[in-house]
């Protein structure tokens, strides 16, 4: 009789690749579709021609993923009658399966651990070392005050470790009314860039000692799950931070210097937010309007709880989003429209060689951010209005 436990581990990996794969063909198929509404606008075979590649590409990778997403289905339809079959043979056992799955992968990772690499069975492994799975690294309780720069910017899916990421600037055109059996009119020509990205692998050790190795009651799997979050959040955010000090510097002054940039030097086809040093949110803090209102506003409505200006804000350290203590500066514009993260793989743990300690556990997580539209945002440097002048 075919083991319920290892079925289901099966269907689950299945249902995990049928996911993603729907998630990318989701995207390739936005992609395609906003491709194809430029043609019309397009005044040049070259651009014509560039189009028609980028779209002929997409097909491809679409038909490809269709194949594969149905062979997923196929796949896991004949999983779920064996399951079925076994459950009905074993009813009391079917409903704590996906319990089972997980603990049966943690066992299986805390055991690698502890052999140092010498047991590899009931995880998936990548490049000799162990994939900590979604579920496993999702926190259970995360700290309010916890900034993910990910969830401000464009995340893109990459299977490959460098290539180039097409990219519709936002131009703010607009349609043209047109009388019936009229001559279509002149359109505004769409900007197409190509963004190349090359995947970077960071790697950080993960504390983990001999005895908490030798302790069985230990859940080391646990203490992993933990570390690797906290080191990939930080480590993507600043990498974040660092592009989105990128973009073209301007210095302005007072309140007046700062609200011009929202009003006047960023379009108004971007969705603008400001992602600011807590130097500069401190010094805005205190700051009032003409009508005796403070300058930052309160609003649940927005993740960080306050606005500028009618506009979110974000608060970061100031070394992160500057260079140093006390930076009065900030990020100003559409992060999404700005930023790409090209993730190439999730996180992974893997017994490396040390020249002082033997082995060390390694955490690694692959990506790469790129700024993807340099005109969706400043980087603002603050100078306060001097009172009197």
């Amino acid at each position: 009789m075919t083991n319920p436990v290892l079925t289901g581990a099966k269907l689950n990996l299945k249902r995990n690749a049928l996911e993603a794969q729907k998630e990318k063909l989701n995207d390739l198929l936005s992609k395609r579709n906003e491709l194809a509404e430029t043609v019309e606008a397009v005044e040049t075979e070259e651009d014509l021609t560039v189009i028609e590649t980028e779209i002929n590409k997409l097909e491809e990778e679409i038909t490809a993923l269709e194949e594969q997403k149905e062979l997923l289905e196929e796949e896991i339809g004949a999983l779920q009658a064996q399951l079925e079959q076994s459950n009905r043979k074993s009813p009391n056992k079917g409903a704590k399966r996906n319990m089972t799955n997980q603990m049966e992968t943690r066992n299986a990772i805390n055991e690698y651990v502890r052999t140092k690499g010498q047991t590899r069975d009931g995880f998936t492994s990548v490049e000799g070392g162990a994939l900590i799975p979604e579920e496993l690294l999702k926190p259970q309780e995360a700290p309010e005050n916890v900034i993910d720069l990910t969830k401000l910017v464009n995340t893109a899916k990459v299977n490959s470790g460098s290539g180039k990421y097409p990219v519709i600037k936002k131009s703010g055109s607009k349609m043209n009314s047109v009388a019936e059996l009229a001559a279509n009119p002149a359109l505004a020509k769409p900007t197409i860039v190509e963004v190349p990205y090359d995947i970077e692998t960071y790697r950080g050790f993960i504390p983990v000692s001999q005895e908490v190795i030798d302790d069985a009651d230990f859940d080391v799997t646990t203490l992993i799950a933990e570390e690797i979050a906290d080191q990939e959040l930080n480590t993507k955010n600043a990498v974040i931070a660092s592009v989105l000090k990128t973009a073209t510097a301007k210095s302005v002054t007072g309140l007046d210097g700062l609200k011009a940039v929202f009003n006047k030097d960023l379009k108004k086809v971007y969705n603008a937010k400001a992602v600011i040093s807590s130097s500069l949110y401190n010094e805005l803090d205190t700051l009032k309007d003409g009508d005796g209102r403070y300058l930052l506003q309160t609003d649940i409505t927005v993740a960080s709880g306050k606005k500028l200006f009618g506009k979110e804000v974000v608060v970061l350290d100031d070394d992160m989003i500057g260079t140093s203590e006390g930076d009065l500066v900030a990020f100003i514009g559409d992060t999404k429209a700005f930023a790409t993260l090209f993730d190439r793989k999730r996180a992974s743990v893997k017994w490396v060689d040390n020249d002082v300690y033997g082995q060390l556990l390694a955490g690694f997580i692959r990506f790469d951010v790129e700024k993807t539209d340099a005109d969706a945002g400043f980087y603002v440097t603050y100078t306060p209005e001097v009172a009197g002048a």
